[in-house]
Order: C-alpha cells, then structure tokens, then sequence
C-alpha cells in the first residue's frame, strides 16, 4: 500500500467511548482528607480523649476531596448552618475525574 492510498483514522476520544448517562446513579463515596500522619501502633493503643494527633499539612492548606480514596478536588473548610461543608477551589474537569475514579 502506498503513502498516498494511507487513509487517517480517527480515534475515538474517551468521552466518545463512555456513556455517562450509565454512570450518574452509581453511588460513590466522598470524603474529605485533612491530612495524614504515620504513627507505630504502641502510639496509636496510648491515644486518648484529648490526645493531638500531627498531621502532615500546615493550618489553613487546601484539603484534599476525594471519590473513593481518589483525589478529584481541593477546597477549603468551612461552616454552614452549623454543619461543616467544604468550598471546592480546584477541581479535575470531568473527563480526568472518570479516569480517576
């Protein structure tokens, strides 16, 4: 086959490929990550009511939001009608958070 009879094909994308109408009723878990710290378990049997845990991010840095332990966010804590709730800052576009999850 010559160069001239190679036709281009085109491939299809990821968005092509995937129906998200299949996806939009799956439940998944959301969770917010504060931060996380390794500790050996003799230190985890002495915690305790009112024991201060470090974790591995400064005061006031963004929190991770994650979809099944997946990372497709940060935001920022914050409180309404006495419940926390997170304000998201960064979030993935849609298609990298599918891949993700």
């Amino acid at each position: 086959m010559s160069e001239e009879e190679l036709v281009p094909i085109a491939l299809p994308s990821f968005e092509d490929e995937l129906d998200l109408d299949i996806l939009q009723n799956i439940p998944v878990m959301l969770s917010a990550e504060v931060g996380r710290s390794s500790i050996k378990i003799k230190d985890l049997l002495r915690l305790s009511e009112g024991s201060v845990v470090e974790f591995d991010r400064l005061a006031g840095e963004s929190i991770d939001v994650c979809v099944n332990n997946t990372v497709i966010a940060k935001g920022e804590v914050v409180v309404v009608n006495e419940r926390y709730g997170i304000r998201l800052t960064q979030v993935l576009d849609a298609a990298d958070r599918i891949r993700k999850i």
